[in-house]
């Protein structure tokens, strides 16, 4: 029986900017509806992969294929992904309601194809009552509530999310992870990247620890804090810092 193909996977993908080189030989692979915490310092490289995978920047060497193509395929590409980055891509002339048919226009979608599944997750994340506000009236977490529906109502088959629960009260990031957890479990896969390691602890099935342009750890949360300490006490903080040798405030 052949083994499925994996949702990413990356050979020696690197980039250099001039004499810097920002993301140095990664080779990984994350298998179909899983929830992938990728993690690392401030400057190790995540945003950078993210963009390369997602066809926005163009690797310097290597390769990286998405739901089987190649991260410079960025016409293909873009109907297979979802992507939420750190600065949602919002316009606050429009209402949430708009903002959501526009992001199915872009991808030549009828509102009506992807109506019901926008509502749900809005009346889920309790974002119901404002979808024919302006944007620009929002808070920063209504504002991610509507630019995490806009990345997922497409179900596409792999997501990108860079810090998705920022700006969120605790209950409604306490549900963005619930409906992250939903999304694996219909066979979406999730590469998430977030700076809050307890939410990659609690959610994740894999994690891989990005430290200067380079993976130096991959494996579960468990995988990552056996034997940090000695004392069996260790959490997935304990773990990073001590992969990367650096102090907490680096990962603010």
């Amino acid at each position: 029986m052949t083994a499925p193909s994996p949702a990413i996977s990356t050979r020696d993908l690197t980039k250099r900017y001039g004499g810097t080189t920002a993301v140095d030989g990664l080779t990984f692979e994350v298998p179909s509806g899983v929830v992938y915490g990728f993690l690392g310092p401030n400057g190790a490289g995540k945003t950078t992969t993210m963009r390369m995978l997602t066809g926005l920047v163009e690797p310097t060497d290597g390769d990286g294929f998405v739901a089987g193509t190649h991260c410079t395929e960025r016409r293909h590409l873009v109907d297979h992904i979802g992507l939420l980055p750190e600065e949602p891509p919002l316009y606050g002339e429009l209402t949430a309601r708009e903002q959501l048919q526009f992001a199915a226009d872009l991808r030549d979608l009828s509102w009506e194809s992807v109506e019901e599944r926008a509502l749900g997750l809005a009346d889920s994340l309790g974002l119901v009552p404002d979808l024919d506000r302006r944007v620009d009236g929002f808070s920063k977490g209504m504002k991610q509530k509507t630019a995490f529906i806009q990345t997922v109502q497409h179900d596409p088959d792999v997501v990108f999310l860079d810090e998705p629960t920022s700006g969120l009260d605790p209950r409604a990031a306490r549900t963005l992870r619930e409906l992250i957890v939903d999304l694996a479990a219909a066979d979406t896969t999730v590469f998430l990247s977030t700076h809050i390691l307890p939410v990659v602890e609690e959610i994740a099935d894999q994690v891989g620890v990005l430290y200067d342009g380079r993976l130096v750890s991959e494996g579960s949360p468990a995988d990552l804090t056996a034997g940090v300490g000695g004392d069996g006490e260790a959490d997935l903080e304990d773990a990073f810092l001590e992969l990367t040798d650096e102090p907490a405030a680096a990962w603010g």
